[in-house]
């Protein structure tokens, strides 16, 4: 089971695979590896800040790098599910960097652009989306609305346990 917790500054925190790790979220998140959205000069331990292919014991990670490189998603699989995790200031996504991402089941997205967010939803094609709102903000009702969400509940965490949805999709709104 993998467990995707809001964090303060509006990244998230996700627990139950090889390696507990946080995404876009730095300060309250106690985790083992930190993934961050723009490259930093210094090397620090349990951080990726690059594009690239990472191990962390069984958790398989590919940094995908926009903007000539300045800005990051990832790209990763726990527990048999594939994860992407795009950087925040969503960017447009082209044919070939959605072909990069390969099959996904769960996309965490920014909440930020809705004919962004509904592009790259429609061309991932996951089992389940879940929108994480700009730090001290809530999802936009233009958002919910563009994915066919009106009526989703806000939760503060998620708990992904056992077979993905089979049909449809499944939307998570973080708040």
């Amino acid at each position: 089971m993998l467990v995707f917790s809001l964090l303060q500054n509006g990244g998230l925190q996700v627990t139950g695979g090889p390696k507990s790790f946080a995404v876009f979220g730095e300060g309250d998140a106690k985790t083992e590896v930190t993934f961050v959205a723009a490259p930093e000069e210094e090397l620090a331990n349990g951080r990726v800040s690059w594009p690239g292919e990472y191990d962390f014991d069984g958790l398989a990670v590919k940094g995908l790098g926009q903007e000539e490189g300045q800005k990051v998603s990832y790209r990763m699989e726990a527990n048999g599910v594939k994860l992407a995790f795009i950087a925040p200031q969503l960017q447009e996504w082209s044919d070939g960097e959605i072909g990069q991402l390969g099959d996904i089941d769960v996309l965490v997205l920014p909440a930020e652009d809705a004919k962004k967010v509904q592009k790259v939803v429609e061309e991932v094609d996951p089992r389940v989306v879940m929108f994480v709102p700009p730090a001290g903000k809530k999802v936009g009702a233009d958002i919910l609305k563009a994915c066919g969400a009106e009526d989703a509940d806000t939760v503060k965490e998620f708990k992904l346990k056992g077979a993905l949805p089979s049909e449809g999709r499944e939307v998570v709104v973080f708040g």
